[in-house]
């Protein structure tokens, strides 16, 4: 299982392929769909949850549950997923933090206004004023270019960016030392 996964982390399919897969065979064009599939079935995930389940959940408990008479669905459900709640929270803590911080999927998939991520207008709004201020610099306005706020726009832009996540890191703390050790 291990070195299936380990391969199919190594030899990703690449962004032509994802691309065409995403837009023509599932037509997910200008959907909120298309900035959630790909990013949802990571072999990464996988591989610390079952690293979690082997080290964290010892096999005893497993056993006497099933000596009890407990079906597999059973046992997973009222034994194992509560003993890897942390393992839990530090993959969406993870999840979260990738899903925020993902603007490349926006730029691929969405052209509609309405269904643009905030991180996807953040970076075009940088853009746009490095565009400016070379623009002004390239075209002999320097007085121009100094009244335009690159610098604090980006210091505005990383304040909102990394806003959310460290108010709810607090939340996730406990939770993300236990799953990590």
């Amino acid at each position: 299982f291990t070195i299936f996964a380990l391969i199919s982390m190594l030899f990703v399919p690449g962004m032509v392929p994802t691309y065409l897969v995403v837009t023509q065979m599932l037509g997910l064009q200008d959907n909120i769909w298309a900035l959630i599939l790909p990013m949802s079935f990571g072999v990464y995930t996988v591989l610390i949850m079952r690293t979690f389940f082997k080290t964290s959940i010892p096999e005893a408990i497993i056993e006497s549950a099933r000596i009890d008479g407990g079906s597999e669905l059973r046992i997973f459900r009222s034994i194992v997923v509560p003993l890897a709640i942390p393992g839990i929270a530090t993959i969406s803590l993870f999840t979260s933090l990738g899903y925020w911080n993902d603007w490349m999927n926006a730029l691929l998939y969405i052209n509609k206004d309405s269904v643009t991520p905030l991180q996807y207008l953040l970076i075009k709004i940088q853009n746009n004023i490095q565009f400016m201020t070379q623009n002004m610099q390239a075209n002999g306005a320097i007085a121009g270019a100094a009244n335009v706020p690159s610098e604090g726009m980006r210091f505005a832009i990383v304040v909102v960016a990394t806003l959310p996540i460290a108010l709810t890191y607090p939340f996730f703390q406990k939770y993300f030392v236990k799953g990590m050790t």
